[in-house]
């Protein structure tokens, strides 16, 4: 085993043990971030085409395999409506095969196949430098461009059923400044809801990409439709907005801002609201503004309640 594959696998391995040990703690947020930074670089390495690898075909398929693992175990938390079909339990049983990978030759213990290997970085990806040495500025990631497919956003969901004595919300996203709004390559926005310890109260939900940029705007002129009754969300809910576009470069999506709409500023007719820095902080505990110029999300909100 080289260097570059002992250090790999020990990087895994800590990073694995980490999520592990967040999810028994009851920590959700810090445990989703590692499922989701170690599944994407364990798809990664699935897909990879270089030949400096020590891993045979049949051992990159296990790996792709642990990565969904980490998926399926991950997506509950991020939801209170999921159920839990993956059990931490299960997940632990994954570690040695992960630690060994080099020497493991048994059936999988899970029927699981491996996902496609996804452009999109999950929260605070960025900042984990670590994992990140191949895809610094002028550094040589594996695979070429052409082994990242195209994502093409627009996840948007139907308006919800009316209930008598509810009220139903329609964001309307206009428009978003930023000063360099005309160098975005395919600009769209992620709407999430989420409660105070950053836990989804809603279906996650993509724009298609930006329909123009003109200017320091880049316009969308999309609605989206909350997924959930106003009156049903958790006290000390918010909407969160993170704007993404595509980073030739580092050959992934990337958020470049994002801003968040707490319960009381839901209002009928229009509201700009503040951009802050990444990465998205959905406790909002630590906010930086992006910038100290007059710059922010332009939205129009339209309430539906039926009386009877």
């Amino acid at each position: 085993m080289s260097e570059v594959t002992r250090s790999l696998l020990q990087r895994w391995g800590a990073s694995f043990r980490r999520g592990a040990d967040f999810d028994s703690w009851g920590q959700l947020v810090e445990a989703i971030e590692e499922y989701q930074i170690l599944a994407r670089h364990l798809q990664k390495e699935a897909q990879a085409q270089h030949n400096n690898s020590e891993f045979t075909e049949e051992q990159k398929k296990t790996i792709g395999k642990i990565a969904t693992c980490l998926e399926l175990r991950s997506a509950p938390l991020q939801s209170t409506q999921s159920q839990e079909e993956f059990k931490l339990e299960d997940l632990k049983k994954l570690e040695p095969i992960l630690k060994n990978i080099l020497t493991y030759n048994k059936e999988f213990p899970f029927d699981v196949q491996p996902v496609p290997l996804r452009r999109i970085l999950a929260p605070g990806e960025e900042e984990h430098l670590e994992f990140e040495e191949d895809e610094e500025e002028g550094g040589a990631g594996a695979g070429s461009p052409d082994s990242f497919p195209a994502r093409v956003p627009g996840t948007l969901l139907p308006r919800l059923p009316s209930e008598p004595g509810m009220t139903l919300l329609t964001i309307r996203i206009e428009k978003i400044g930023l000063k360099d709004a005309g160098q975005c390559i395919d600009p769209y926005i992620t709407v999430s809801v989420k409660d105070l310890n950053g836990i989804d109260l809603t279906p996650v939900q993509d724009t298609p990409v930006a329909s123009r940029k003109e200017d320091t705007y880049v316009h969308f002129n999309v609605d989206i439709e909350l997924q959930k009754h106003i009156e049903k969300l958790t006290k000390g809910a918010a909407i969160f907005f993170e704007f993404k576009h595509y980073k030739p470069k580092k050959r992934f999506t990337s958020t470049k801002c994002f801003a968040f709409m707490e319960m009381d500023e839901i209002k009928p007719g229009p509201i700009v609201i503040e951009l802050y820095k990444k990465p998205t902080d959905f406790k909002r505990k630590k906010l930086q503004l992006l910038t100290k110029k007059p710059l922010y999300l332009h939205l129009h909100q339209t309430l539906h309640k039926e009386l009877f």
